[in-house]
């Protein structure tokens, strides 16, 4: 067995949380403008994933259930394999979210308060999945680091629940009473709207893109 498709999975879903936690916390110890923040948010996240796809292409890439449900959909990889992948990046997300803690010298174990509830923000995290894992599923893998990057960047700005759209993120982001943060009341409605998204995507690609 090849382990660092493994550890691949781990690191690089840590380091993605870390980045995207981290800017917020930044973003929130220089302004209280919350459209900047957002903005440093969303710029931050587009090159934490466009140069950990990249640099993990060799290896394995997904940093998020999701799309690593979607690939044992398409039966790129097997149910272990799908199984070994989500565990390690929820536990990746979480070590990331706590590393930034640490690193902004916040409470360590502190789940947000932040509320993001609602039929409109659920349905946001769905389309925001079904974008995310529609485009990687009909792009080639060369370009999949930037239309990954680009997509999140923009989904940050055009949907109301500001694209969580990956599973680990969610559960980990709760553990941050940050910008970036989420209540954990609101994480498994957001995590059964990211399923929902990416099951519908894969429909659609099976039935109307793939040879």
């Amino acid at each position: 067995m090849k382990f660092n498709k493994y550890i691949s999975e781990f690191l690089g879903t840590a380091f993605l949380f870390c980045a995207v936690v981290g800017s917020g916390i930044m973003g929130q110890s220089l302004t209280n403008d919350e459209s900047i923040i957002l903005f440093v948010n969303a710029v931050v996240t587009f090159f934490a994933l466009y140069f950990l796809i990249s640099s993990f292409e060799s290896y394995s890439n997904h940093f998020n259930p999701v799309v690593s449900l979607a690939f044992f959909l398409n039966k790129e990889i097997s149910f272990k394999t799908f199984v070994l992948f989500t565990i390690l990046q929820i536990v990746g997300a979480i070590i990331g979210v706590l590393i930034a803690n640490i690193m902004f010298d916040v409470e360590l174990f502190h789940f947000s308060n932040k509320n993001r509830s609602g039929f409109n923000i659920y349905l946001s995290e769905i389309i925001a999945t079904f974008g995310l894992v529609f485009f990687i599923l009909i792009s080639s893998k060369d370009k999949i680091a930037l239309i990954v990057a680009s997509y999140i960047g923009a989904a940050y700005w055009f949907t109301s629940s500001t694209s969580f759209a990956n599973l680990a993120g969610t559960i980990g982001r709760m553990f941050s009473d940050s910008f970036a943060g989420i209540s954990p009341e609101n994480v498994f409605s957001f995590c059964l709207a990211q399923i929902i998204g990416s099951i519908i995507a894969f429909i659609v690609y099976k039935f109307f893109f793939k040879d």
